[in-house]
């Protein structure tokens, strides 16, 4: 008899998509997309084997400077006319000891490469209402390059205004679909 799978939609007031870039190679910059989705589907409380898909709103990026928010919505990064939301698809959380591992495929603009992040599992609970939560922990990193975000400017001083490395952090809490 296979087992009956549980839908669990992201809580979006408790839950946060950031990244984080090199900027002339000195300090970093954070965003974050403001309007995102995801949605686990598993087999039990232990996530293993769950199915994970996410997909964010490349129009909310936002880096808390309208100038450059607007530069990264531009054809010069993300291209958000033509392609409005980046997409995780055939997502998979294994166990890894006492953490997880999340492979899937990452679609940026109109290329998608295979991914894996390390998720810390938080476990589940239920809030003051009845409803049942659980919580993860997910970080990774990717070259922007290889999603076609070119853009940069070179230094008089060497290097390069914007780092290739894309450091991905999200801090998600889901809820059980009723």
């Amino acid at each position: 008899m296979e087992a009956t799978k549980t839908t669990w939609n992201v809580d979006l007031a408790h839950s946060e998509l950031l990244f984080k870039v090199r900027h002339m190679v000195i300090s970093t910059v954070t965003g974050k997309f403001g309007k995102f989705s995801a949605t686990v589907h598993a087999d039990s409380d232990d996530f293993d084997g769950a199915e994970v898909e996410m997909e964010a709103e490349v129009s909310t990026i936002d880096t808390n400077n309208s100038d450059r928010d607007n530069h990264l919505r531009s054809g010069d990064f993300f291209n958000a006319e033509q392609f409005p939301k980046l997409t995780l698809t055939n997502g998979k959380l294994t166990r890894k000891g006492g953490d997880y591992e999340l492979t899937g495929d990452l679609t940026i603009r109109d290329v998608t490469k295979p991914v894996r992040f390390d998720v810390e599992f938080n476990g589940v609970g239920k809030d003051p209402w009845g409803n049942t939560k659980a919580g993860f922990e997910v970080k990774g990193k990717i070259n922007r390059t290889d999603y076609g975000l070119n853009w940069n400017a070179a230094l008089e001083t060497g290097g390069v205004l914007v780092s290739e490395e894309v450091k991905l952090t999200a801090n998600l809490q889901f809820a059980v679909v009723a």
